[in-house]
């Protein structure tokens, strides 16, 4: 897959926007040991491009970036939680109002790890499909609570991280036993989970 490139100089003519790029892309496993760990190993991806501009500033990219201060562009919300590094883990809530007591909950989660940023285009598009104005979406807010946390991991996002969040750990894999202090994000998330079951509303997930 090619990777995507933002020019400095592109923007500055008019042109912001983000390009595939590279020709000659390789992936291969390195000779370096992942964490110290004997037979894992990191992996290294080379590629060959071209620049048009003399004196350019260019940014590479595994994919389109999404960040945090686009999430908080697109919506308001209700706080899950902060994380470990001090930033709000938003929780959305979604149905026809007044909320009736009677619906169903529907729980989606995204972005558990931050270089999966294909996952925030979908939600975004999710989103933007729920509150819709279509006979579709509108009966769905009429039969659904929806309970939505987009970005699961913030500080892995913010910091750029590709897999783990700031206690260098993969979040996705927490859910058996999250510690409140160092997994706060998936812990208040399975609670939430298991508030619902506790009084008998346990969400399609």
């Amino acid at each position: 897959m090619q990777v995507l490139m933002y020019s400095v100089q592109e923007a500055i003519s008019g042109r912001p926007r983000w390009v595939r790029t590279g020709t000659d892309i390789c992936y291969y496993k390195s000779s370096i040991a992942a964490g110290g760990q004997k037979g894992k190993s990191y992996y290294t991806m080379t590629f060959t491009t071209s620049f048009s501009h003399k004196d350019d500033v260019c940014y590479f990219a595994y994919h389109y970036p999404y960040t945090y201060s686009t999430l908080k562009i697109y919506l308001r919300q209700d706080v899950l939680c902060e994380t470990l590094g001090g930033n709000k883990c938003p929780l959305l809530t979604i149905t026809a109002m007044p909320e009736s007591n009677s619906n169903d909950h529907i729980c989606q989660f995204t972005r558990v790890h931050p270089g999966e940023t294909n996952a925030s285009w979908v939600m975004k598009g999710t989103l933007e499909f729920l509150m819709g104005t279509s006979p579709l979406a509108a009966s769905l807010r009429d039969a659904y609570i929806f309970k939505i946390v987009p970005m699961l991991n913030p500080d892995g996002v913010i910091n750029g991280n590709h897999r783990c969040s700031l206690s260098g750990e993969d979040l996705n894999r927490q859910w058996q036993s999250p510690n409140p202090e160092l997994h706060p994000t998936i812990y208040h998330t399975k609670s939430l989970l298991q508030y619902l079951a506790h009084i008998q509303r346990a969400p399609l997930v």
